[in-house]
């Protein structure tokens, strides 16, 4: 997929307030730090189209990219700041839930892992939420350039092995560097396909 466009649309804290749209939505989640502002901007290959921050846990919203007027992609709220008041952390599992169960346009939701990090129990038990509540989803591990290549293949390894011990059938997983574009084909390659699934049956002309 070749990204022609890619512009912010809209940002809200409620799912209900989202674009009403037909539109297909692929939605990024991940613990704060992961890397999910720097991974967005290199799919897009906008240098600041999502806000990056040295501190943990800035986005606090729903932000919607409108990406080739096609499809949205959708930035999420992180999950797991310590450092959040419980009001807010509350505040914010509302605003996740809400938007990955309700939202009827929500097509992938692609679940970012760090790379550098062997399984952690907070990752586990999100994606174990998302396949009870039977969601659509996607991992990508990120900061690839950053662990070495035995580390790196192990730690996928590991996430994987374990997920396989719970899953009969393994979501696709993508290995990505916000710095060097490693995965930015598969992951868009991914979208296109999906997005070209989702049109096929509107576009089957059957002769009589």
């Amino acid at each position: 997929m070749i990204v022609k466009s890619a512009e912010f649309h809209i940002s809200n804290s409620r799912a209900d307030r989202c674009p009403d749209t037909e539109m297909p939505e692929f939605a990024f989640i991940g613990r704060s730090n992961v890397g999910k502002s720097s991974l967005i901007n290199m799919l897009t290959a906008r240098k600041s189209l999502a806000k990056t921050s040295a501190t943990p846990g800035k986005t606090l919203l729903i932000n919607h990219f409108l990406i080739n007027n096609e499809w949205y992609l959708v930035d999420l709220p992180g999950y797991g700041y310590a450092k959040r008041g419980k009001r807010e952390m509350e505040k914010l599992s509302q605003i996740i839930q809400h938007y990955v169960l309700e939202r009827q346009q929500l097509t992938c939701l692609f679940v970012l892992i760090d790379s550098r990090h062997e399984p952690q129990r907070i990752d586990m038990e999100f994606i174990e939420w998302l396949g009870e509540n039977g969601v659509p989803f996607g991992i990508i591990f990120t900061k690839a350039d950053k662990p070495k290549r035995g580390e790196l293949n192990n730690n996928v390894k590991r996430f994987m092995t374990r997920m396989s011990e719970q899953w009969e059938e393994l979501p696709p997983h993508f290995v990505t560097s916000s710095q060097s574009g490693m995965g930015r084909d598969e992951v868009l390659g991914y979208v296109e396909a999906v997005m070209n699934s989702l049109k096929a049956p509107a576009e089957t002309v059957v002769e009589i």
